[in-house]
Parts: C-alpha cells; structure tokens; sequence
C-alpha cells in the first residue's frame, strides 16, 4: 500500500482508508477484529468514524472489538457536528463534548485527525478555534480538517485555526465528480461547467489539504452504485476490461481511477466484506494512464468541451 503526506503534515497516511459507517452490520465483535486485521495486513491503518455512525455505535463495536495494542499502528479518524435531521453544530461545546464521546466509545486517549462533519451555517471560526487549541493542548487531538465544505469556508476557518485545516472530506467518484466536471468545462456555458464548491479541487492543491473522496461507488446523492449496474453500460464494461488488463476487480480500477489524480485524493472505502476490501487494496499497484482515465471519465456519460 503506497502511502502520502497527510495534508502539510508530516503524517503519512495509507491512499485508502476503511470507513467504519457500516461495522455495526457485522454479525460479532469478532468479525469486526477480523475485518480490522485485513485492513492492517494490507497497509491499511486508516479508520474513519463518525460520533453519528449508528448513533455512535459504529465507534463503541471498533473500540470493544481492537486489541489496545494495535493502537499505537493505526489512524484513527472521526467526525463531529451533525445532530441528525436538527442542525450542524460548531460551537466549542458541542466539539469538545463530541471529541470525549468518541474517545469513550473508541476506547483511546486520543484521536489522530477530527473532521467537523457538515458546514455549519452559524459557525463562529473563534470558537472553533478555541476548541481545536484546547483539543490540541490536552493531547486528545492531533490532526484537524472538515468535510464537504469549499474552498472559502475552508479559508475562514484557517484565518482562526492557524492553518490547522488539514482536510476535506468530499463525496467523489467516476460518475459524481463535479470538481473535476468546473474545472474541465471552464469558460463553458453548460451544467457542468457550473462552479459549485468554490473550486475546492485546485485550492486544496495549492493549500496542501488532502481530499479525502468518500463515497467512491456512489453516483448521485446515494442513489447507489454504478458498478455492475445497467444504467452504466459504457462505463461498466471498460472497467470490466481494465480490470482484466490488470488482474485486478472492477472495484480496484474504480478506486485506481481516484488514485490517479495528481491532487493525491485519498480514497475511503465502506466495505465490511474482508476479500473485497483486499480486492480495492490492489488498486495502490495501478497507474492507469491519461487515456484510460479520460476513457472512464467520458464512459461515465462525461463530455470534453
């Protein structure tokens, strides 16, 4: 497993990280230890969370189920800020009270990167700040950055944070990526050449903040996958193809598609099946080149001005 720069740290982090959304799907704490152990024996040491991931229950099944001994060889990722179906909350109470909830239920004395999860619309970057440094100084938090925000929401944070943005965690594949769509269609007038997340792609490039593409099957706002999915034809058989050109699965060439990038995107990835996730892990061997990248993003339905 190839690893990268963790945003303008000197973190190095895994390019595919295992998202934990879904663990509490699992049938035993044992199934958790061993999808975990998959992880770890294919480089991958990245585990992201979320307070709300099943009401924080995803958090307490991954902190009961790993052996305190591995904790010292792995990320461990969370998020804050929603309160589902209510509101998005920045404000220091809710991110300290957040932070030692995960810490509870993870079973850890500190976590290595906390996301604020949702743009809060009310945000008042002092406060957020405040928090960061009080997280920062009682040792509970190492790393900090957002997720599914802009560039200028980002920029705002960073005048208070001292830069401490490290992040952003963005909802990206082959067939949901329009900040890749803006930024090829620029001085186009059509749909997709309509700037909507402040092109976040080249700003976080020049910042140095990782892109973290979560979601990397979906296409549209969870409306499913488009792996072996009919509405996908074009697209499906020459992932096909590529995956037989590089003996590798068809999930590995969507993630590879990811990887690509020279922005250095890392790829999160929700499996709970341990063979598919080995599978995805063999998507860090592969460079697909620019035309086979073009290829895909056009057989996506993608059209080049």
């Amino acid at each position: 497993m190839k690893t990268m720069k963790f945003g303008h740290s000197n973190l190095e982090v895994p390019e595919i990280g295992l998202g934990c959304m879904r663990i509490t799907g699992l049938e035993s704490k044992d199934a958790v230890r061993e999808l975990v152990d998959t992880a770890m024996e294919n480089g991958v040491n990245f585990f992201d969370h979320a307070d709300i991931y099943a009401g924080g229950e995803a958090e307490g099944i991954f902190g009961a189920a790993v052996d305190p001994s591995m904790r010292e060889k792995m990320i461990l990722q969370t998020k804050c800020a929603i309160h589902p179906g209510v509101s998005y909350d920045f404000s220091k109470e809710h991110i300290l009270k957040s932070v030692d909830g995960s810490l509870k239920r993870l079973q850890t004395d500190y976590i290595d990167i906390l996301l604020l999860h949702r743009p809060d619309s009310l945000m008042e970057p002092e406060e957020v700040a405040e928090a960061f440094e009080e997280l920062e100084k009682a040792g509970k938090v190492r790393y900090f950055g957002v997720s599914n925000q802009n560039s200028m929401q980002i920029e705002l944070l960073n005048k208070y944070c001292g830069g401490r943005i490290m992040a952003d965690q963005l909802q990206f594949s082959i067939a949901h990526c329009d900040i890749i769509d803006s930024g090829i269609n620029v001085n186009v007038h059509n749909d997709a050449g309509a700037n909507r997340d402040g092109s976040v792609l080249e700003y976080c490039r020049l910042k140095d903040i990782t892109i973290q593409a979560w979601s990397p099957f979906q296409y549209g706002m969870f409306e499913g996958v488009f792996l072996n999915n009919e509405k996908f034809p074009e697209l499906n058989r020459q992932i096909d193809e590529l995956a037989e050109k590089y003996s590798v699965s068809n999930n590995a060439i969507a993630v590879a598609w990811i990887l690509r990038h020279p922005a250095r995107i890392q790829t999160i990835v929700g499996t709970t099946k341990k063979e598919r996730l080995a599978q995805i892990c063999k998507a860090s061997d592969i460079k697909l080149t620019r035309n086979e990248w073009y290829s895909l993003y056009m057989a996506a339905g993608k059209r080049l001005p």
